[in-house]
């Protein structure tokens, strides 16, 4: 009986980390230790860092399909050690993804979030406005579209007619009571 307890806990824990185990996230995507400079860094001494790879990731803003290739603009945003833009964070500046091929628009919609590993190619000054704005291209050698969050569900908790408190019962609560009064 006990080892056919102790077998089961052992399954268990093997499955629970069989699962963890694997990722669907590219190993390049997950590397923490790549050096990435910063946008703006890349945008004030672009000589630097022409043929660095660097592993960048944010919100796409626009997707532009040419002959050759895709190129995705991106507003930036800090990493976690994963490789995941935190959605919620301010932008870090923006930035041009340049992918072989034609890649569709609607996989890629705006506000979802990506992130990719690739040389710095160079510069392109681009009109944000009236504001002429250098963004920096890269080559995604490696990137991963993270998956949309699950949609926010507005739902009425129970219990949420004012006048009830299933603690108080109907009618009843601390607001209520001979010390408040009749109003």
């Amino acid at each position: 009986m006990i080892r056919l307890i102790s077998l089961r806990i052992h399954f268990a824990v093997l499955t629970l980390l069989g699962g963890c185990a694997t990722s669907h996230v590219p190993e390049a995507i997950r590397d923490p230790t790549l050096p990435s400079p910063a946008v703006t860094e890349v945008q004030q001494r672009p000589e630097a860092f022409l043929g660095q790879r660097v592993r960048w990731g944010g919100n796409i803003l626009d997707v532009h399909n040419a002959p050759e290739t895709t190129r995705i603009e991106i507003l930036a945003r800090p990493l976690d050690r994963s490789g995941e833009p935190d959605g919620t964070a301010g932008g870090l500046g923006r930035f041009i993804v340049e992918l072989a091929g034609f890649k569709d628009p609607t996989e890629y919609p705006k506000e979802r979030r990506l992130t990719v590993v690739g040389p710095v190619t160079r510069i392109e000054t681009r009109n944000v406005g009236d504001y002429p704005y250098p963004y920096p291209v890269v080559t995604g050698d490696v990137r991963y579209l993270w998956p949309s969050p699950p949609p926010l569900v507005n739902t009425v908790p129970p219990f949420a007619y004012p006048w009830y408190r299933p603690w108080y019962g109907p009618g009843f609560g601390p607001w209520y009571g001979p010390w408040y009064g009749p109003w």
